[in-house]
């Protein structure tokens, strides 16, 4: 009867508003933890069907769910492995407990931001047991194609602070002013040389010689000169040998006219000439036809200048850091800095669906739909932030005055369950 309807509906009530001052509590327990996504309930009504003239209370229910979509403010932090995401995406993390599966298939975990430092094995790992995944890079600190629909090609990202690494060169600048006049007829044709260090494959110091010899005319001036290069790796073997002709004409003088290659490669639109030294190919720029931004010929000394060269000398691991691309990038103290990794962003189609784990880490699940990484910055998941933390999402005044009206609800659903056994009571009390 209604009555006793009365009273179940009162229970639904107490046990409803227990649930909601549980989720209080453990929003004000987390408001200090970063990271944390606020807990809330949703409360929905019970209807039975009524007879004519009747009324049966039904109660209410109650759905608990994170606002895993809503987004603490960002704090900045002096330790650049600390990343929080600038929109809606994740970070890919797996648990430490996981590292020694044998199969190495580590269960995807997702969570909002991190606090990641290298533990003694070099994972780098939050405090709470978390481990940052990402794409490896090849030898080249290229990021080889991945599937994007889930974590099959993530891995732990590990860095050995004990690593020692060196950066093959393969690109030279060799700009120069060659003098005009040392082309004309009768000058001495003494050849002009630049050295270039290099760093081989295992990081040793090695050295090309470029040998510019000027074309002596009869008369007139030839504007041509020939460029050997030599390796000295090689005991002084030539690998490279160009016939290069420079404009004299109005408005042109000085620019690289032609490039005739006689050992070697040239390509006149980006001006680089090709060659293979004891290590490998390497790319030297003299300058694209009709240029004269890296070797001129004009009436001055010769001057070397702009000559560069990437690589570097072996070095040891000085840091670590994440750009906002997501790249995890090491710094040597030789100079050089290298790509690891990449790690991805996260996004389902409802973030709020994601099931909840310990350490503000969260997983798939039907409700959340399939996951699909993003790299950092585009797509609708936001870059990625170093040196900064998420907070939680949890506000302290919010979730008092939540507490006050919970503790009335809680009151008054208790003054139902009293108010009907009363009137039980008077019920029993008229068969005396």
């Amino acid at each position: 009867m209604s009555i006793s309807s009365s009273m179940n509906a009162g229970v639904s009530g107490l046990s409803t508003n227990a649930t909601r001052l549980a989720t209080i509590s453990d929003n004000i327990a987390n408001s200090g933890t970063y990271g944390y996504k606020r807990a809330d309930v949703d409360f929905s009504s019970i209807v039975i069907t009524q007879r004519e003239g009747t009324y049966s209370a039904g109660g209410v229910q109650v759905n608990t769910f994170r606002e895993v979509d809503s987004r603490g403010s960002l704090v900045p932090t002096q330790n650049p492995t600390d990343i929080a995401i600038g929109g809606r995406g994740m970070l890919p993390v797996t648990g430490i407990a996981d590292l020694d599966t044998p199969d190495a298939n580590y269960p995807l975990l997702l969570t909002s931001t991190g606090s990641f430092r290298p533990n003694q094995d070099g994972y780098l790992v939050t405090e709470s047991g978390l481990v940052l995944m990402g794409w490896p890079a090849d030898a080249d600190g290229n990021i080889p194609v991945q599937p994007r629909d889930s974590g099959a090609g993530l891995e732990p990202v590990q860095v050995n602070r004990n690593q020692f690494s060196a950066s093959a060169t393969t690109e030279i600048r060799l700009g120069a002013n060659l003098p005009a006049s040392a082309t004309q007829a009768g000058a001495s044709g003494a050849p002009l040389q630049i050295s270039t260090e290099y760093f081989d494959n295992v990081g040793a110091s090695q050295t090309l010689v470029s040998t510019f010899t000027p074309t002596i005319p009869g008369v007139g001036q030839s504007n041509q000169w020939t460029l050997v290069i030599t390796d000295e790796a090689q005991g002084g073997a030539v690998v490279g040998e160009y016939t290069i002709e420079f404009d004299d004409t109005a408005g042109n003088g000085g620019e690289v006219l032609s490039v005739t290659p006689t050992t070697g490669t040239y390509d006149g639109v980006t001006g680089v000439a090709t060659f293979s030294v004891a290590s490998g190919p390497i790319e030297m720029e003299i300058g694209a036809l009709g240029s004269s931004a890296v070797l001129t010929q004009l009436s001055a000394e010769f001057a070397p200048a702009g000559v560069t060269a990437n690589g570097a000398a072996v070095g040891s691991l000085t840091g670590v850091s994440v750009d906002p691309d997501g790249f995890v990038i090491a710094a040597y103290d030789s100079g050089f800095t290298r790509v690891l990794y990449q790690v991805p962003v996260a996004d389902v189609p409802n973030l709020n669906g994601l099931a909840a784990e310990d350490s503000q880490a969260f997983s798939i699940s039907a409700d959340s739909g399939s996951v699909f990484f993003w790299d950092a910055g585009d797509g609708p998941t936001g870059g990625m932030i170093a040196f900064a933390r998420e907070e939680s999402t949890a506000d302290i005044a919010a979730e008092l005055t939540q507490l006050i009206e919970t503790q009335r609800a809680y009151s008054s659903n208790a003054k139902i369950i009293q108010t009907v056994d009363e009137m039980l009571q008077e019920t029993t009390n008229l068969k005396r």
